[in-house]
């Protein structure tokens, strides 16, 4: 069986672009009712600024009562269900999420963020003297686009680098969407003991990282289960993000010969190549559902209060509403307020460090290797995660 005809239409992909089907409902339609993974029907917004609408507005599009539309594993009770949503922003709205995004934004400044900056230049190179060292052929996910994530968030966090086999292994089956919910859950669980057992040892003597920095500054405000929660998040999305960017990104680049030049010729210009990768890849789906709180209309389709409401970003940030000639990468654009962090209340915490080891990693890679170009050996592409990316993808120099 096909991709197309096994994966919901908001994660179908061809190669970097977003499946015709979903580009036709976004001219044609912009919204539709679509089945999902959770067995339920939902409605999948996909103009820029229909999805603009819907991610900026808390109140009539709510992530906690979404909460109540996911699967539920037999195994968990109603009270370890809900010790896993504690400190997951996303399972929440204003005031609730509020209090805890407000925790947590002073440590993602461009200001903080700079001070990760030279640790940052020193695992990107750390990295390519490896590459360098061990020779050509190279797998770029697992050698460079995978662990310089990986790195700075465990020294963020104060996670042991040596952990990262474990975690990205259990990071991968949660994101699976091929797989039995019940193992999803699973991973979850075993995830959520391991990032408990690390908080724990914070609070019993906690370090300059981040999560010593909340045991000790917001050791009162935050519960066991909330900084759990706030750690788990961190890590899953710090590492499976930005490294799937790098990945696909190079891979991108490559396959743009007159843009890589331009990047070349040109290096101040990799904040606005960094802005167009992320608009022109946009590799989370569609980010967390939502549900209606009362009744809306989007593209002249009336949807009723109490249904769940999806956003296909991909889509909305190829919208030629938005921007002229969607479908080309170019470099040249800027940064035109793409949605690939999301928009509202919700926009990516992380945003100013993924952005950071972007502008760090692409320019040292192709810096260290000019010659850099695919072996020849076809990518292997992520269609079933919520994070689209590379598995893998062999390159040569």
């Amino acid at each position: 069986m096909s991709d197309a005809v096994t994966l919901p239409l908001h994660m179908r992909r061809n190669g970097f672009h977003p499946d015709p089907e979903l580009a036709s409902m976004r001219d044609e339609e912009g919204v539709r009712r679509v089945p999902t993974p959770f067995g339920i029907d939902a409605w999948l917004v996909s103009r820029f600024s229909d999805v603009r609408e819907v991610l900026g507005d808390a109140t009539r599009f709510s992530n906690a009562a979404a909460m109540s539309f996911r699967p539920v594993s037999d195994q968990l009770s109603a009270e370890q269900r809900e010790r896993m949503r504690a400190g997951n922003l996303l399972a929440f709205d204003p005031p609730e999420h509020t209090r805890l995004r407000r925790i947590l934004t002073p440590e993602f400044t461009m200001r903080r963020m700079r001070r990760l900056e030279p640790r940052i230049h020193e695992i990107v190179q750390e990295h390519l003297d490896a590459m360098e060292r061990t020779g050509p052929p190279a797998d770029l996910v697992s050698a460079f686009a995978l662990p310089i994530p990986s790195l700075v968030i465990c020294e963020l966090l104060g996670v042991p680098y040596d952990d990262r086999a474990d975690f990205q292994r259990r990071s991968g089956r949660l994101l699976d969407v091929s797989l039995p919910f019940e193992q999803r859950t699973a991973a979850s669980l075993e995830q959520r003991a391991y990032m408990t057992d690390l908080v724990k040892r914070a609070q019993a003597d906690p370090g300059e990282d981040m999560l010593g920095m909340l045991v000790r500054e917001h050791g009162d405000d935050l519960s066991t289960d909330e900084l759990t929660g706030i750690a788990s998040l961190l890590l899953l999305a710090g590492h499976e993000t930005t490294s799937n960017m790098l990945g696909l990104g190079t891979l991108a680049l490559l396959r743009h010969p007159d843009q890589l030049d331009l990047l070349k010729k040109e290096p101040e210009r990799i904040g606005a190549t960094v802005e167009e990768l992320l608009r022109w890849l946009t590799i989370v789906h569609s980010g967390t559902s939502k549900v209606t709180t009362t009744d809306v209309e989007l593209s002249g389709v009336r949807i009723p209060a109490g249904e769940v409401v999806m956003c296909a970003l991909p889509a909305a940030n190829r919208d030629p509403h938005f921007i002229s000639e969607p479908d080309r990468l170019d470099i040249a654009r800027g940064d035109l307020g793409h949605l690939a962090f999301g928009h509202g209340v919700h926009h990516c915490l992380g945003a100013p460090l993924a952005r950071m080891e972007m502008r760090i990693a692409f320019p040292a890679l192709f810096e260290r290797f000019p010659g850099l170009r695919e072996t020849g050996t076809a990518p292997s592409f992520r269609s079933f995660n919520v994070v689209y990316g590379l598995s893998s993808f062999d390159v040569t120099w």
